[in-house]
């Protein structure tokens, strides 16, 4: 069906695109972690009440996460080239995807962390427990399934992100589907690459889930 150029492009496509979207996953977690804690922490019910830092976070975090991706790319073309010295390629394209998937899951993280049972909470409180320990030996390991969860739905949404990126020269599955399937006309290999791109994010997701439920101490 492909000559052996287009089943090579294919291939790297793949590998750009799982590059992509796991290390964006992975730096996007490094800053979405702990602001997703701190959201819980400074929430007024939380161990470190400030309503202040909690509202000027809720305001940032909002603000980035209702920037469409497109939009927030060419924003932000400056700042990727000063960081990656380039603005093409799968490199450069997890710039924009770290700081569009950070709020999005600064806001799962939050979620899975309110959905621990306060009375963990109050009961590692009474017996002496530091607003530390609190967080990193009673919030995160309770919330751990919730959290794994929220990591497959981060992956597969960072994954249809970075296939957007190849509008301004990001690299991966949707680069080619735009260069050959959309501009040349080339039907067989726009259908392949979203074929291709729906059996990614099912083996994610899937993976995910799986992890997720294994972990789960209550089943």
């Amino acid at each position: 069906m492909f000559s052996n150029a287009m089943t090579l492009l294919i291939a790297k496509g793949i590998g750009e695109t799982l590059y992509m979207t796991l290390v964006s996953t992975l730096v996007a977690y490094v800053f979405g972690l702990p602001l997703g804690l701190a959201l819980v922490a400074t929430d007024k019910d939380g161990i470190f009440p400030f309503a202040g830092i909690n509202q000027i976070l809720g305001i940032i975090i909002n603000i980035l996460r209702s920037i469409p991706f497109l939009i927030l790319m060419v924003l932000i073309i400056p700042l990727t080239r000063a960081i990656t010295g380039t603005i093409i390629g799968s490199t450069a394209t997890i710039v924009p995807l770290v700081i569009a998937a950070a709020p999005f899951i600064a806001r799962l993280v939050e979620s899975s962390l309110k959905e621990v049972d306060h009375g963990i909470v109050e009961a590692a409180e009474s017996m002496g427990a530091t607003p530390w320990e609190i967080m990193f030996k009673v919030l995160l390991p309770e919330a751990k399934p919730s959290l794994l969860v929220g990591s497959a739905i981060a992956v597969t949404t960072i994954l249809s992100y970075s296939a957007m990126a190849g509008i301004i020269g990001g690299g991966g599955l949707g680069a080619i589907a735009l260069n050959y399937g959309l501009y040349r006309y080339q039907k067989d290999i726009m259908i392949i690459t979203v074929i291709l791109l729906v059996i990614i994010v099912q083996i994610l997701q899937e993976t995910g889930m799986k992890i997720a439920k294994r972990s789960d101490k209550r089943n």
